[in-house]
């Protein structure tokens, strides 16, 4: 599946952002001009039911990866992936070549919640919220950010949720075939503190970014650009 993208920059060092579920490239507002102004031409996918990409009738987790992979340059300097973003980075890595790798707060495994719920189920309600909705859920949002995440919900498809239950409780966590950070919140409701040691010992640098959410680069902008030093 041809994805539709956004770019910013025109340098030689090719940069991939994928965002995670329920968002778009949008979502790369800031860190695009931000990696811009770093030399690098950036490029941020919509994934398959997200944004202005096309719908399909199911969206396994190669789906999004083959896809990323038709719609990218192969061997870019820096690919950056957030959430489903981190987890399909994952399932395209050993294809896609990086230089560096960047898994910001990764969903390599989805926890299965109490009852055997699916923990992506619970985002189909999503959906329709409010611009208060958002920001009484996102409490360090900005207003700008609030206003974002209202427009990216538009161009969603829920059934990208209601297809990655079906594969809850799957191990993505891939081999770090480049180097490799996983950048996590504080706390991560993705990866508890014996994941994250477990990542370190396969040859993860592993970066906590304190006080934030699941969306670091959206709730805490600089704290993000800051913990990917060395990699950008």
């Amino acid at each position: 599946m041809q994805l539709h993208t956004r770019e910013w920059g025109t340098g030689d060092r090719v940069a991939v952002l994928i965002h995670g579920i329920m968002a778009s490239s949008e979502c790369w507002w800031r860190v695009g001009p931000a990696l811009a102004e770093r030399g690098y031409r950036v490029i941020a996918v919509d994934l398959p039911g997200h944004g202005a990409s096309p719908r399909a009738e199911t969206y396994p987790v190669e789906l999004m990866a083959s896809s990323v992979l038709e719609s990218v340059p192969s061997a870019p300097a820096l690919a950056i992936g957030h959430s489903l973003g981190g987890l399909t980075l994952a399932a395209a890595v050993d294809r896609l070549l990086p230089e560096k790798a960047v898994y910001s707060d990764p969903a390599f495994r989805m926890p299965v919640l109490e009852g055997g719920v699916a923990m992506t189920d619970g985002f189909v309600a999503a959906k329709d919220w409010t611009a208060e909705q958002i920001a009484a859920m996102h409490p360090g949002f900005s207003a700008e950010e609030v206003a974002v995440e209202v427009e990216m919900l538009k161009g969603w498809d829920p059934q990208t949720a209601l297809a990655l239950g079906k594969v809850v409780g799957t191990d993505f966590t891939p081999a770090p075939v480049t180097p490799s950070l996983v950048q996590i919140a504080d706390p991560s409701f993705l990866v508890a503190p014996a994941f994250a040691e477990e990542l370190r010992e396969r040859g993860f640098e592993v970066r906590i970014v304190k006080g934030a959410e699941h969306t670091i680069h959206r709730h805490l902008f600089d704290d993000f650009l800051s913990g990917l030093d060395g990699y950008v």
